[in-house]
């Protein structure tokens, strides 16, 4: 028998001995700009099939949803834009695993308003996270970017992330 490093999986891949198990994940970024362009590099750079969505035609990026599947974790990354509420009631029709909206969780939320003056019911109101990202005091887009995606890992691996272990 071995170091502990040498039989535990996770090492083995920190290491480069073993590849990270493969597993089909989804990253849609929703509204093109300085975070989403972090949330679609580091996405891909973490496995996630990446995609912009902008219904914007002037800006990069699909103007309309993908079809989303259970594998989707969708981030909204500005909760200013008037088309808000017609793109969050669009991916809510989706059985997405994850939605989360941008925003500073002292003002008030956006998007409950949208939806709801669009006939979302409240239970798929509910479905939207926010605010998204681990609490380490972002000030950045790739610092936003990399606390929301670690918010997503360790939602997906049913961890509060942290320090706690």
């Amino acid at each position: 028998m071995g170091t502990p490093h040498e039989t535990d999986p996770a090492c083995a891949v920190a290491h480069g001995d073993a590849p990270a198990p493969a597993a089909e994940r989804t990253l849609v970024a929703v509204f093109a700009g300085p975070v989403a362009e972090h949330l679609l590099r580091y996405g891909a750079d973490l496995g996630y099939r990446t995609f912009l969505v902008d219904p914007d035609k002037d800006r990069d990026g699909a103007a309309d949803l993908p079809h989303l599947d259970a594998t989707a974790d969708v981030v909204v990354t500005d909760h200013h834009r008037p088309e808000l509420g017609p793109v969050l009631r669009d991916v809510l029709t989706q059985p997405v695993r994850w939605v989360g909206v941008m925003g500073n969780p002292r003002h008030p939320a956006p998007h409950i308003p949208a939806l709801t003056e669009l006939g979302v019911p409240a239970g798929d109101i509910a479905r939207v996270h926010r605010p998204i990202g681990l609490n380490i005091g972002s000030r950045t887009p790739a610092e936003i970017a990399i606390a929301t995606l670690a918010g997503l890992i360790a939602d997906r691996n049913g961890r509060p992330g942290g320090f706690e272990f």
